[in-house]
C-alpha cells in the first residue's frame, strides 16, 4: 500500500506544473463531494495520462494490485473502479487475473460502476469481462477522453437507477400496513377499520372472497391489540372432518370417545387470554353452531366427556366468504350466532376492485420470491404489467402471488415479458393480444394477412374433408374465389 501512496504522490507532483491538462471546473467546486473512483493498475505510463483527465471531475485513488480490493473499496465508499485486468501478470492466471476480481466486486455491490481495461484486443476477453460484471470494457490503446465520458455517463445512469430503486422502496414502504401491501382507497378503508377495532374486545367478522387476505386482517387486529403478546389460535373450520372438529374446538376428557387416551384442551381453552380466529365459520354444522353460541355467550367451555365448566377469557374473530345472511334466511346458519359474531364486519375488496395496487403487489412478490430463491430481482415489462392489471384475478391476491412465484422460477432473464405469462392470462387480455398482433418493431401487414388466409383456408378444407365447395360455404365466399385462393397458396 505504501508503494501505492508514493506512486500517487509522484504522479500528482509531476502533474502540478501542467495546468493545460486540467479542465476548468465551476467556481462552486467542492472536491469532497465528488464521486470516488479507484484506478487499479501497475501501468505508471497509463496513470500519468489518466489521472490528470479524471482529477477535476472525480476523487481519484490509486491501487497497484488486487490485494484485499473488495474490502478496501467497500470501506472507502468507492463509486467506480477502473480495473486493469492485466495487473499482476505473473500471478499464474495467464495475464488476466483481474477477471475473478471483477466477479468478486460485482457480487459485493451491484451499485458499483465497474470498467475493465486490457491490452489484449481479443473479443473473447471482452466478453469474459462483461460476463464477470464489468459495465464497460476498454481495449488498448485507451482513448482517455472517451474513458472519462463513459465513466461519467455510467455513474449518472447508476445514480438514476439507485434513486429510482430508493423511490420504489419508499413507495412500497408507504403502501405497507402490517402484512398488507396496497394504498388504494378500498384498502385504506380496511386499514382504518382494523385500527378502529384492534384495541377493543368486540367480536369481528372478516368477509371477502377466497384469496383476499382475511387471515392477514385477523393477524393485523391481534398485532395492534392489547392481546398482541397473548395466545393467537387459528382454526380452519373447513379443514377438519366433522367428527374431529368438536373435540378440536372444545377439547375432550380421557375416554370421551374411542382413541381418547388422555385429556386434551380444545382450541378455545388454548386461546385463554388471547384471540381465537375461526376461518370458514360457515362450514360448521348446526349442532356445533349451537355449542359455539353458548360458549360465546357465557365464555365457559365444557370438554367432551367432561362435567365441569372452565371460564375462558378470549376474543373471537371469524372469517367467511359465504353469504351468511342468505344462509341464516334458509336455516343453514343460526341467526343468533350470526348476530353474535357480526358485531363489527370488515369487508375485504377483491383484487379486481383495487387495480392500482397490482404494480405494488407484483413488485413486492417479485422481491420476496427472488430473495427467497437466491435470484437477482426480476421485473415485469410494461406489456406484462398491463396484462396483470387487466386480468380479473378470480383467485385474488393468492392467485397473483402464485403466478409471480412461478415466473420467478421459470423465467431465466431478469425481465418478465408478456410471452412468459401463463396462457390463461393471455387468452382474454387486450394488452397481450395487442402485443402479439402488433409488436413494438411493427409487422408486415400483407404477410400477416396471407398467413391468416392460409390458416382459414386450411381449416375450412380440413373441416370439409377437401371439398372446395363445402369449404367455400363455411367461409361464406363463392366457388371461384376459393379456387383462386387455393391456386395462389398451392392448397388442395
Amino acid at each position: 500500500m505504501n508503494g501505492c501512496v508514493s506512486l500517487a504522490f509522484r504522479l500528482l507532483w509531476r502533474m502540478a506544473p501542467q495546468p493545460r491538462k486540467v479542465k476548468q471546473v465551476p467556481a462552486t467546486f467542492d472536491h469532497a463531494t465528488l464521486p470516488v473512483v479507484c484506478a487499479v493498475t501497475d501501468d505508471e505510463q497509463f496513470l500519468e495520462e489518466l489521472v490528470p483527465e479524471l482529477i477535476p471531475w472525480f476523487q481519484v485513488v490509486l491501487r497497484q494490485d488486487f490485494d484485499d480490493i473488495a474490502r478496501w473499496t467497500r470501506e472507502t465508499h468507492v463509486a467506480a473502479v477502473l480495473l486493469d485486468i492485466d495487473t499482476d501478470e505473473n500471478d499464474g492466471s495467464g495475464g488476466h487475473g483481474g477477471l475473478p476480481v471483477l466477479n468478486e466486486l460485482r457480487k459485493l455491490n451491484q451499485d458499483f460502476v465497474l470498467i475493465s481495461l486490457s491490452r489484449s484486443r481479443t473479443r473473447s476477453l471482452e466478453k469474459q469481462a462483461l460476463e464477470a460484471g464489468a459495465d464497460v470494457h476498454f481495449r488498448s490503446p485507451v482513448d482517455i477522453g472517451e474513458l472519462r465520458l463513459s465513466l461519467a455517463e455510467s455513474l449518472r445512469k447508476r445514480g438514476e437507477e439507485v434513486a429510482r430503486e430508493k423511490m420504489r422502496r419508499q413507495t412500497l414502504e408507504r403502501s405497507r400496513f402490517q402484512d398488507f401491501v396496497g394504498s388504494s382507497e378500498p384498502m385504506r378503508l380496511v386499514y382504518d377499520a382494523v385500527q378502529l377495532v384492534a384495541d377493543s374486545s368486540v367480536n369481528v367478522l372478516i368477509r371477502g372472497e377466497s384469496g383476499t387476505g382475511k387471515e392477514l386482517v385477523a393477524r393485523a387486529i391481534v398485532a395492534l391489540s392489547r392481546r398482541a403478546n397473548k395466545p393467537y389460535i387459528r382454526l380452519n373450520c373447513a379443514a377438519l372432518p366433522e367428527n374431529l372438529i368438536e373435540s378440536e374446538l372444545f377439547g375432550s376428557e380421557r375416554g370421551a370417545f374411542t382413541g381418547a387416551t388422555e385429556a386434551r384442551p380444545g382450541q378455545i381453552e388454548l386461546a385463554d387470554g388471547g384471540t381465537l380466529f375461526l376461518d370458514e365459520i360457515a362450514t360448521l354444522t348446526l349442532p356445533l353452531q349451537t355449542k359455539l353460541l353458548r360458549v360465546l355467550e357465557d365464555h365457559q367451555v365444557q370438554r367432551l366427556g367432561g362435567r365441569t365448566l372452565r371460564k375462558i377469557d378470549f376474543r373471537v374473530i371469524c372469517a367467511t366468504n359465504e353469504n351468511l345472511e342468505e344462509m341464516a334466511r334458509t336455516g343453514r346458519f343460526r341467526e343468533d350466532l350470526y348476530y353474535r359474531i357480526h358485531v363489527i364486519p370488515i369487508q375485504l375488496p377483491p383484487l379486481r376492485d383495487r387495480l392500482g395496487d397490482i404494480p405494488l403487489l407484483c413488485e413486492f412478490f417479485l422481491q420476496m420470491h427472488c430473495v427467497a430463491n437466491g435470484l437477482p430481482i426480476k421485473r415485469l415489462d410494461d406489456t406484462a404489467l398491463a396484462v396483470f392489471e387487466e386480468h380479473t384475478w378470480p383467485g385474488n391476491v393468492r392467485e397473483l402471488e402464485n403466478v409471480i412465484q412461478r415466473l420467478v422460477i421459470t423465467v431465466r432473464g431478469e425481465v418478465i415479458r408478456a410471452s412468459h405469462l401463463p396462457p390463461r392470462l393471455l387468452a382474454t387480455n387486450l394488452a397481450a393480444n395487442e402485443a402479439v398482433l402488433l409488436p413494438e418493431s411493427g409487422t408486415d401487414f400483407d404477410a400477416e394477412v396471407q398467413q391468416m388466409e392460409v390458416a382459414l383456408l386450411t381449416a375450412a378444407l380440413r373441416r370439409a374433408q377437401g371439398s372446395k365447395a363445402a369449404a367455400a360455404r363455411l367461409l361464406k365466399i363463392d366457388g371461384q374465389r376459393i379456387k383462386y385462393l387455393c391456386r395462389k397458396y398451392s392448397l388442395g
